[in-house]
C-alpha cells in the first residue's frame, strides 16, 4: 500500500511569526526567523527545476522515526517528520532552536516540568488515513509519539531516550507487556495536553537534556491514524512516511536499497534563511543565502552506492552533487586534510569536520566466549584490547582520516576531557603474557585454546564493502598477533544492526554519532538497561549502572565529570569495550551547490542550502 495524494505542484502556505524567547540551557539558545507575509506565500520557495543528487553508502532501513536506527534513514526522517526543536545551521557551538515549538520551553525551577507551545496551522501531508480531511498537527500528536516509543509492540531502539523519565509512562508500558496491548488513550500525569497547542511534560527527576532529546529524530511527530492504518501490515509503516516536514517521499519512485526520491511538501510553511556564523566559510554562506525563502530545492534524488569507487566516479562525472569522502578514498581528493589544487580549480568545495563520534570496539558481554566478569574473561578481552593498534587501523582503513580517543566522550561534545589517558594502551607483548597467565594455551598450530582446552575461535563482524573488508584484515592481524583464530563475517548493514540489537554478534567496530551534543549520549552506550537498543556490547556492570543513574540527575559540570571519569575507569578495568577513534567527515560539493556546510548533529541538511537550476 502507498500513501495517497503525492503532490508535485509546489506551493507553500503562510508561516506565522516565530517567537525568539530563549531558555539558557548550557550554551544553547534560540534563533529568530524572519516572518513570511501573505504576499510572499503566493509563490512556492521550492523550485522543481532545482534537483539535488545525493548518495548513501549503505541501504536505508525505512522511514519510521520510532523504528529506524541508522543515520541514513534518519536523514530522510528529519525532513519528513518534525521534532519540537532543532539546531541552528551555522552556530558553533551548536544552538538549540524552535522548530515546531513557538519558542524554547518554559522550565520549572526544579527542572522537572517542561511546558511547550506549538505553532498553529501546521498540517500533515495528505494520506488515505485522514479520509480526505486536512489533518492539523496538535500537542496530542507529540503525546502519542512519545508514548509509542515505549510501546513493547514497536520495540523501538530509541525507547532509552525517555525510559524512566516521564511520570507514569513506564508503568503504562509495563501494563502493556502484561496485556499485550498499549493503551494509548490512557491519561498519565507525565504527558499533559493543556490545550490543543500546548504540551506539558512532567519528569520523575530533573533532566537537563530534555530539550536536546526533543530535537532528536525519534521524537518527530507521527499521526496516530496513519500508524494504526498500516501497522498490521509488515513493513508498511516504514514505507508510508506521513509527516509535516519540508519534504515527502515519492513511493512510486522508491526502489528499496537503490533509489529514494523526495519532493518538496507543497503545504510546508517555509521560513526565511537568517542563520549566523563566525568563520570565513560561514560569511560566504551567509552572503549567498541570507533572505532566501526555504526550502529552495524542489526534488532530492538519493542513490545507494555501496562501493567507494562507484561513488567517487559518479561524483567526478557530475552524477552526484554532494559526496561523503570516506577514509579509503581520502588520498584521491585530500592532501593533509585539504582539498587538492586540481579539485579546487574545478570549483569543488570541501566541508570537513571532526565528527562528534565514538567508534568503540566491543565484545558481547552475553556471549559464552567473551561475556562475564570473571578474571579469565576480563583477561581475554583486555589482551585483545591491548593487542590492537588503533593508530595503524586509522592509517590503513581510513588513510589517517580519524583521531584516536582515550575518553569515551569525543571532542566537540559537552563533557569531553582532552587530558584523560586510558589505562588500556597498545602492548601486544603484555597481551600475550596475560593470556598465558590465565590459561589460554597455544597448541602446536600456534593458536590458543580456552582455559578448559576447548577450541577458541571468534567471529568478527563488519558491513559488506571495502571498509568492512579492510577492518577485518586489520583485526585478523591483531588476533594473529596473540594466537587467536578469527573468522571473517561480512554482512549487510541493516542485517548487522538487527543482529546487534539482539546481542547476536560477538564483536565489531561500532560507531556512534551524537544524537545530541552532550556526554550523556555516549555514557549511556554502556548502561545495562539500554541493552537491546543502544548498548551494543550488551554490558551490565552494576557499579557502572549506579553511577550512570546518579549522573543523569546532574547538570553538565565538574560534579558530573567526576562521575564520568569513574565510569570510564570501570569500563577499562572490566574491558567490556575498548575506546577507538572519531572520524573526520569530509563532504565534497559540486560548484552548483550553494551554501552547504556539514552540520555536526543534523544529517540531511537539505532544507538549509540551495543548488543552481538544472540546465
Amino acid at each position: 500500500m502507498k500513501s495517497s495524494s503525492i503532490l508535485h505542484k509546489l506551493l507553500v502556505s503562510h508561516r506565522p511569526k516565530v517567537s525568539a524567547l530563549a531558555l539558557a540551557i548550557g550554551v544553547l539558545t534560540s534563533l529568530t526567523f524572519l516572518p513570511v507575509s501573505h504576499a510572499d506565500a503566493a509563490t512556492s520557495p521550492a523550485d522543481p527545476d532545482k534537483v539535488l543528487k545525493w548518495v548513501f553508502n549503505v541501504a536505508e532501513t525505512g522511514f519510521d522515526p520510532g523504528a529506524a536506527k541508522d543515520l541514513y534513514s534518519n536523514g530522510v526522517n528529519y525532513v519528513i517528520f518534525e521534532t519540537l526543536y532543532s539546531y541552528d545551521y551555522l552556530a558553533s557551538p551548536v544552538k538549540l532552536i524552535p522548530r515546531v515549538a513557538e519558542s524554547m520551553p518554559e522550565v520549572s525551577a526544579d527542572a522537572k516540568t517542561y511546558t511547550i507551545k506549538i505553532k498553529k496551522g501546521i498540517f500533515f501531508t495528505p494520506d488515505e488515513a485522514f479520509k480526505g480531511k486536512k489533518r492539523e498537527l496538535t500537542a496530542a500528536d507529540y503525546v502519542y509519539t512519545l508514548k509509542r516509543l515505549m510501546d513493547p509492540k514497536l520495540s523501538s531502539p530509541h525507547s532509552w531516550l525517555i525510559a524512566g523519565k516521564i511520570v507514569g509512562l513506564d508503568a503504562l508500558a509495563a501494563q502493556a507487556k502484561k496485556t499485550n496491548k498499549f493503551d494509548y488513550d490512557a491519561k498519565i500525569p507525565g504527558l499533559e495536553v493543556v490545550d490543543k497547542y500546548t504540551l506539558r511534560i512532567h519528569l520523575n527527576e530533573p533532566d537537563f537534556n530534555l530539550g536536546l532529546i526533543l530535537a532528536h529524530n525519534p521524537t518527530g511527530a507521527v499521526a496516530r491514524e496513519v500508524i494504526e492504518k498500516y501497522q498490521d501490515i509488515q513493513g508498511q509503516v516504514m514505507s508510508n512516511p506521513v509527516g509535516t516536514g519540508p519534504y515527502m517521499l515519492v513511493p512510486d519512485e522508491w526502489v528499496r536499497g537503490s533509489k529514494i526520491i523526495l519532493v518538496a511538501n507543497p503545504d510546508y510553511r517555509g521560513d526565511v534563511w537568517n542563520h549566523q556564523g563566525s568563520s570565513p566559510e560561514d560569511q560566504k554562506i551567509m552572503a549567498a543565502m541570507k533572505g532566501k525563502r526555504m526550502p529552495q530545492i524542489g526534488r532530492i534524488e538519493i542513490n545507494v552506492m555501496i562501493e567507494d569507487q562507484s561513488r567517487w566516479l559518479a561524483f567526478q562525472g557530475g552524477e552526484v552533487d554532494i559526496f561523503e569522502l570516506e577514509g579509503p578514498l581520502a588520498p584521491q581528493a585530500l592532501d593533509n586534510g585539504k582539498l587538492k589544487p586540481a579539485l579546487q580549480k574545478k570549483g569543488i568545495l570541501l566541508s570537513r569536520i571532526p565528527d562528534p563520534e565514538l567508534t568503540v570496539y566491543y565484545w558481547n558481554m552475553q556471549d559464552p566466549v567473551w561475556g562475564g566478569l570473571t578474571k579469565d574473561k576480563i583477561a581475554l578481552r583486555r589482551a585483545v584490547a591491548m593487542a590492537h593498534n588503533v593508530t595503524e587501523e586509522i592509517n590503513i582503513v581510513y588513510n589517517g582520516n580519524a583521531v584516536p580517543l582515550d575518553y569515551p566522550i569525543p571532542p566537540g561534545v559537552v563533557g569531553h576531557d582532552p587530558n584523560y589517558k586510558s589505562s588500556i594502551q597498545y602492548n601486544p607483548a603484555a597481551a600475550n603474557m596475560l593470556l598465558d597467565k590465565f590459561g589460554y594455551k597455544k597448541g602446536p598450530d600456534g593458536f590458543r585454546t580456552l582455559p578448559d582446552g576447548k577450541p577458541l575461535e571468534i567471529r568478527y563482524t563488519a558491513r559488506t564493502g571495502p571498509i568492512g573488508k579492510l577492518q577485518t584484515e586489520v583485526w585478523k592481524k591483531t588476533y594473529d598477533s596473540i594466537g587467536i583464530r578469527m573468522k571473517e563475517d561480512l554482512v549487510q548493514f541493516s542485517e548487522m544492526l538487527k543482529a546487534e540489537k539482539n546481542c547476536q554478534l560477538q564483536t565489531r567496530n561500532a560507531p556512534w554519532i551524537a544524537d545530541y551534543p552532550d556526554g550523556d549520549n555516549f555514557m549511556q552506550l554502556f548502561y545495562g538497561p539500554n541493552t537491546g537498543s543502544t548498548n551494543n556490547g550488551c554490558v551490565k556492570i552494576p557499579e557502572y549502572d549506579a553511577l550512570y543513574v546518579q549522573s543523569q540527575k546532574l547538570p553538565p559540570g565538574a560534579e558530573r565529570d567526576a562521575l564520568y571519569h569513574k565510569m570510564a575507569r570501570i569500563m577499562e578495568v572490566n574491558t567490556a569495550q575498548r575506546t577507538g577513534f572519531a572520524r573526520y567527515r569530509n563532504m565534497l560539493a559540486q560548484p552548483r551547490v550553494i551554501g552547504y556546510k556539514k552540520h555536526p548533529i543534523i544529517y540531511g541538511e537539505w532544507m538549509f542550502f540551495d543548488v543552481e537550476k538544472n540546465k
